[in-house]
């Protein structure tokens, strides 16, 4: 009980420096998502596959681009690796590189001005991260 006492608190005054910056001021936060066991990778890859399918995607993933000024990038050196890059608004930067076989990433860009860039190496590294820009 103690525990998500102190928990609740520090999420409280995190969030308090938040609302404390004019609203015109311009920022950006960041939601990563990585499993941490098998049952959850081969929940979000499938979560993945079907963003992808969703926003008429090959295979391997690719990038769709809603807004002005975006600039975006996939670079898959292997096999079996998947890549959805989303950008939704404008002045987004993002890239995701994977080396080795099977990855699966989605970065998802909203609002504007955010920057976002992931790197795989290896085998089987699963992620997801949300980006909100003002």
């Amino acid at each position: 009980m103690t525990y998500k006492i102190k928990s609740l608190t520090a999420a409280a005054v995190l969030l308090s420096g938040l609302s404390a910056s004019p609203a015109l001021a311009g920022g950006s936060f960041s939601i990563t998502l990585n499993p941490q066991n098998h049952e959850q990778e081969q929940l979000m890859r499938a979560g993945l596959i079907a963003a992808g399918i969703a926003n008429e995607m090959s295979k391997q993933g690719g990038i769709k681009q809603n807004g002005f000024g975006n600039a975006a990038g996939i670079l898959q050196n292997g096999f079996g690796n998947h890549g959805i890059l989303v950008q939704d608004g404008n002045g987004h930067n993002g890239t995701i590189q994977q080396h080795g076989n099977n990855h699966a990433y989605g970065l998802f860009q909203f609002g504007k001005n955010t920057n976002g860039h992931v790197v795989q190496n290896g085998y089987g590294q699963t992620g997801t991260t949300f980006q909100f820009g003002w």
